[in-house]
């Protein structure tokens, strides 16, 4: 039998999954590694640890179904290539010479750079950065973390303009461990998430490096999503396995729900909760403070070159759940929150607005704070529970409005993903504040098959799209269970409540 090996790198662990060629998982395992908070608002990862975690995993696989590097003759047979979906906007910056970081990696959650987006704000930035990146100004992305390590980490910028050190999101840093830093590339729909990549012309653009003081020196070479991109170590697995598949957990997510046509859209229900809308070959730009990216490049044979989608990004999802636990310790395992919740029949108009990590879209307000109102004497934990619970549909229901608006057409179903998605009380929440259905596949892991995909396409493993789309299929199918009034009234009432945590800020 042969596989695909899907390295998945999150923001809280390190996954790897064996897929066979209907699609169907084969082996997996997972590793959490270590999450760093130096102060508030400041969120790292060491570089090494996703490293040794990835790589642990990887190995791991592939002992769960026979493989070892001791019989190379069969690893080369079987094992096609690799796909990798990694965290995006997450930024590693090491040496070339060694390969170790300079600095433990800024996360896509981090805020520290929020004044320098607002200090770029005010010079009147934002647009001619939107028009050309099709990204809202904001520190979630990855210009504004690396500029800030270049002024911050002694002697890093006289380095970089020497061309002694190397800068990538995750993808990257996993690329040059797997090939021995024989390679250092990105590709396209990771690149379109750094503030530094124009849309348009598909490359690294001058004028937003000279805007955010960034060598082009650091920056890795940009390659499709699907295609033979480099060729592992083979110290690493006993054969040189080829690297055929990069993406963006969200876009390998979308790319896994088989969302191949224009309008299709899938949410993906994780530490955050992303939106993306499949758009064809055309960038829209968004008039509702949605992002533009690139869903991937493909080879012949692929869906198109290259697909565009808009994005709608919520920080705090799965997030919420964990600080539940952590935080409150009103839960000690996830899964708990859904009975817990169900033991009330509403939240007692109970609303928390998650804005622990600012407000993604469609508000874009890093200054914005988690805030929990409406309480009584008769409020309990299931109360809380519940109200968490609705936060992530209702921000959810916030972009999804967002991108029918942008799109200028009514979405007829949503497809959902990612571990939250498991939970039915929520599903059926997302489906009440939507109005439509909202459909969860048979296949759980769509990130994983994503990047699989992509490097099963790259490598004849599938021969197409549609042998692709064909091995999709329906889990479970959640339908709107309240009417269009009291679906309203509760997004009205929510929407108060977010206005309530960006006014707090002020104070």
């Amino acid at each position: 039998m042969r596989y695909l090996l899907a390295l998945d790198q999150g923001t809280t662990s390190s996954r790897a999954i064996l897929f066979d060629h209907a699609g169907q998982v084969c082996a997996r395992a997972q590793q959490e590694f270590t999450q760093i908070f130096p102060q508030p608002g400041w969120v790292e990862h060491d570089a090494r640890e996703i490293w040794a975690a990835q790589r642990d995993v990887a190995r791991q696989c592939l002992e769960r179904v026979g493989m070892v590097r001791t019989d190379p003759c069969r690893m080369g047979h079987e094992l096609a290539a690799i796909g990798i979906a990694n965290q995006r906007e997450t930024v590693v910056l090491w040496e070339r010479a060694t390969g170790q970081p300079v600095a433990n990696a800024i996360v896509w959650q981090d805020r520290r750079t929020a004044g320098r987006c607002d200090e770029l704000r005010a010079q009147g930035k934002a647009g001619f950065i939107q028009q050309r990146t099709g990204l809202v100004l904001d520190a979630y992305f990855s210009g504004t973390k690396l500029q800030w390590l270049l002024d911050h980490v002694p002697g890093a910028r006289a380095r970089a303009g020497r061309g002694e050190l190397a800068f990538g999101t995750v993808d990257s840093w996993l690329v040059w461990n797997l090939t021995g830093g024989r390679a250092h590339v990105t590709d396209a729909s990771n690149a379109s998430r750094t503030l530094l990549y124009n849309i348009h012309t598909g490359r690294w653009d001058d004028a937003l490096l000279r805007l955010f003081g960034i060598p082009r020196s650091l920056l890795p070479r940009i390659v499709p999503s699907s295609g033979v991109v480099a060729r592992c170590d083979p110290a690493l697995f006993g054969v040189p396995v080829p690297i055929a598949g990069i993406a963006g957990d969200q876009q390998a997510a979308t790319f896994g729900q088989a969302c191949f046509a224009p309008g299709m859209a899938k949410n993906t229900y994780g530490t955050g909760c992303f939106m993306l809308m499949n758009t064809g070959t055309a960038a829209v730009p968004s008039r509702n403070r949605l992002l533009t990216t690139v869903g991937w490049q493909g080879p012949e044979g692929a869906p198109r070159r290259t697909a565009y989608c808009l994005e709608g990004g919520v920080f705090m999802a799965g997030a919420t759940i964990q600080w539940l636990r952590d935080g409150l310790q009103m839960i000690r395992a996830a899964p708990e929150v859904e009975a817990l919740a169900a033991l009330v029949p509403d939240t007692g108009d109970v609303y928390l607005v998650p804005a622990f990590a600012g407000l993604g879209a469609p508000d874009w307000d890093g200054h914005a704070r988690a805030i929990l109102l409406g309480m009584t004497r008769g409020t309990t934990r299931a109360h809380i529970a519940r109200a968490a619970l609705e936060a992530i549909a209702l921000q959810v229901a916030d972009v999804f409005a967002a991108m029918e608006k942008d799109a200028g057409i009514a979405l007829r179903e949503l497809r959902v993903d990612g571990g939250a998605s498991a939970n039915d009380l929520l599903m059926q929440l997302q489906a009440d504040f939507l109005g439509v259905p909202v459909v969860r596949p048979r296949m759980a892991e769509t990130t994983a098959l994503g990047a699989a995909y992509l490097a099963g396409l790259a490598t004849g493993f599938w021969a197409s799209a549609q042998e692709i789309s064909a091995q999709w299929a329906v889990g479970r199918r959640f339908e709107p269970a309240i009417g269009a009034a009291a679906r309203a009234a509760k997004r009205a009432r929510w929407r108060q409540a977010v206005e309530r945590a960006r006014g707090w800020a002020a104070h």
